[in-house]
C-alpha cells in the first residue's frame, strides 16, 4: 500500500450519482494519511450535503466562487496552491468538457485553472456518453496536458445499462492518487540534502541563528524520496520529523554540517544545500553565561564559517551541486553572483521580503536560475514545489554532461 501522508488532496466533487462514493473516498484518502479539502459543484450538492463531507473531511466544504468571506482573501487561489493534487471524482462528461475549453465560471473549474499542482480525473457517467466521440477526444486533449484519468470501469450503471462509465471505487482511487507522488526519476541516486538553521554558540545559553524553518529542505527530502532517491538529509534543528526512508544526521552549528556534509559526498549524486547556513560564528566560545554588565553595549568578534556549497562544488568526485539564494533586493543579480562564485550547476532564488513565502511559510515562489536560462516557478504548496523543483533536478542529473 502507497502513502499519502502529510500530502494535501484537494477533493473536487461533480454533479453524479457517484458523489455518493466521495464519502467513502474521503476516507480512504485519509487512511493513507492525507489532509482533504473539497469543492463541491452546485450539482453535486443535489446528490450528497456539504455537511456529510464536512463532517468527514474535518474541514470547510467550499462551494461558491463568489464567496464574499472567502474572496477577501482570493479563496479559490489560495485552494489551487494548497493542493498538492486535484482529484475530482466523479467527473460527469459535462464537467471533463468545460475544463478542456478552460471555463472558470464555478469554483471546482477556477481553481482547476490556477492550480500547479497535478490534476486527476476519475470519470462517472452513461456508458454511452462515456463512449461518444466528443467524450473521447476531450479526454485525449486533456491527457496532452498531463491530466491523468482514472478508470472508468465496466459494469451495472444506476440507469440500467451494462458498459464503461462506472466510477473506480473509492479505495482504487485512493491508491491510485498515492502512486501519483512515485516518480522513479532518481531511482538508484544519492541525494544529500541540508536543510534548516544552524546555531552558533556564543555560550551555553545563547546563540546566533536565524529564522529557517526547515520546511523547504524537509521537502525537497520527501520529494526525493518519492523519486526513488537514497536521501541523506542533514538538518539544523526543527520542529519537523524526519522523513521516513530518509538517513537523518542532526547538527547544531555550520562546523557541525560543514563535516557532515564532507563526509556525504563519496556517494552522492546531487547535492542540494537549502540549509540556511550562518556566514558567520563567535571567535570564541563562553564557558559560562555571559553575565550582563553596566556597560549599555557588547561586542562580539565573529569569523567566517565554512562554505559547505562551495566546498562541495568543488570536490571530487563532484556531485551535481544545488544552491540556495534567500534574498530581499536583487534577487537574480545575487543569484547569478551565488552561481557563478561558487561554481554551482543551479541556484534556487527566492525573496523572503515577500510576504506569505520563504522562512516559516507553507508556501514558496521561486526563480531557477541555471547558467543559460531562469524559470519562473509560482506561488504554490512547498511540497508541490519540491517535486517540481526534483523533476528539474532529476531532468539535469539525467542529461549528458558537457
Amino acid at each position: 500500500m502507497s502513502s499519502l501522508t502529510n500530502k494535501q488532496i484537494l477533493l473536487g466533487v461533480t454533479g453524479g450519482i457517484a458523489a455518493y462514493k466521495s464519502a467513502e473516498l474521503i476516507r480512504r484518502l485519509q487512511d493513507l494519511g492525507a489532509n482533504v479539502r473539497v469543492i463541491m459543484t452546485p450539482g453535486a450538492q443535489e446528490f450528497i450535503t456539504p455537511l456529510t463531507l464536512q463532517a468527514l473531511s474535518g474541514n470547510p466544504v467550499h462551494t461558491q466562487l463568489l464567496d464574499p468571506e472567502a474572496e477577501a482573501g482570493m479563496g479559490h487561489i489560495e485552494l489551487a496552491r494548497w493542493a498538492d493534487l486535484m482529484l475530482i471524482a466523479p467527473a460527469t462528461a459535462d464537467f471533463i468538457a468545460r475544463l478542456v475549453n478552460g471555463n472558470g465560471d464555478d469554483l471546482l473549474s477556477t481553481v482547476c485553472l490556477a492550480a500547479a499542482a497535478p490534476i486527476c480525473l476519475a470519470p462517472a457517467m452513461n456508458q454511452a456518453m462515456w463512449k461518444s466521440p466528443a467524450t473521447q477526444d476531450n479526454l485525449s486533449l486533456l491527457e496532452k496536458r498531463n491530466i491523468q484519468c482514472f478508470g472508468p470501469a465496466s459494469g451495472t450503471q444506476a440507469c440500467g445499462d451494462v458498459g464503461p462509465g462506472r466510477m473506480l471505487e473509492p479505495n482504487e482511487l485512493a491508491e491510485l492518487t498515492a502512486q501519483q507522488f512515485t516518480s522513479g526519476a532518481l531511482s538508484g541516486k544519492s541525494v544529500v540534502i541540508t536543510a534548516g538553521p544552524t546555531r552558533e554558540a556564543i555560550d551555553p545559553v545563547r546563540y546566533i541563528s536565524n529564522h529557517s524553518s526547515g520546511k523547504m529542505g524537509y521537502a525537497l527530502a520527501q520529494a526525493a524520496i518519492e523519486a526513488g532517491a537514497k536521501v541523506t538529509l542533514i538538518s539544523g534543528p526543527t520542529n519537523l520529523s524526519a522523513p521516513e526512508h530518509s538517513q537523518f544526521i542532526s547538527i547544531d552549528s555550520a562546523q557541525q554540517m560543514y563535516d557532515a556534509s564532507m563526509q556525504a559526498l563519496n556517494d552522492c549524486d546531487l547535492f542540494i544545500a537549502s540549509a540556511a547556513v550562518a556566514d558567520y560564528r563567535p571567535a570564541t566560545l563562553a564557558d559560562q553565561k555571559i553575565k550582563k554588565t553596566g556597560q549599555d553595549t557588547m561586542t562580539i568578534e565573529l569569523v567566517k564559517n565554512p562554505d559547505i556549497v562551495t566546498a562541495v562544488a568543488a570536490h571530487s568526485p563532484r556531485p551535481m551541486t544545488v544552491g540556495f539564494a534567500a534574498e530581499t533586493q536583487d534577487l537574480i543579480t545575487y543569484a547569478r553572483g551565488k552561481l557563478e562564485r561558487k561554481n554551482l550547476d543551479v541556484v534556487v532564488a527566492n525573496d523572503v521580503s515577500q510576504s506569505g513565502i520563504g522562512f516559516n511559510s507553507d508556501e514558496n515562489a521561486v526563480t531557477v536560475v541555471w547558467p543559460n536560462r531562469e524559470q519562473v516557478l509560482e506561488q504554490r504548496s512547498k511540497s508541490q514545489l519540491a517535486r517540481d523543483l526534483i523533476d528539474q533536478f532529476a531532468q539535469q542529473l539525467s542529461a549528458p554532461r558537457t
